[in-house]
């Protein structure tokens, strides 16, 4: 699976990782920067890996900042994007059981590397369920169009 990656430099560390983890799973990632712990704007990082996501240069993607908090909020604004927070395995299923999440986001200041290895594998090995939960993604893409 294609997959982008991009951080700010509070999640400059654990992307490098992560990264690492993703290419010797047989990933193929496009890393999107950031490429130091020099201060940077999260929400460029977040925009970038996004619209790699949205236009299909990746089929997913995942982004780090200190908390996550940040990068999902940002990601979010881009089109066609379901960017989750995750904070255990189980959210990262559930994210993408319920939520078909192409995003999933996390904290390099919270979050361990063996942490995000188990999150991001919980996510990529969880298929979306369907059915009941494609009209709620359905009523999502609505107020996407209409806002």
């Amino acid at each position: 699976m294609k997959i982008a990656i991009g951080a700010d430099h509070a999640g400059f560390e654990l992307k490098e990782k992560v990264k690492k983890f993703l290419i010797d799973s047989g990933h193929e990632v496009l890393d999107l920067g950031t490429n130091s712990t020099e201060s940077v704007n999260y929400a460029e990082y977040a925009e970038k890996v996004a619209r790699a996501v949205s236009e299909g240069k990746t089929e997913r993607g995942i982004l780090i900042c200190g908390t996550g908090i940040g990068m999902s909020i940002a990601a979010n604004k881009i089109k066609g994007i379901r960017a989750a927070l995750v904070h255990s395995i189980y959210t990262a299923k559930m994210a993408s059981r319920h939520n078909n999440a192409n995003i999933i986001t996390f904290g390099g200041r919270i979050e361990s590397p063996e942490e995000a290895r188990a999150f991001i594998m919980a996510w990529l090995e969880t298929p979306y369920e369907g059915e009941r939960h494609d009209k709620r993604l359905n009523k999502i893409k609505e107020l996407e169009e209409n806002c």
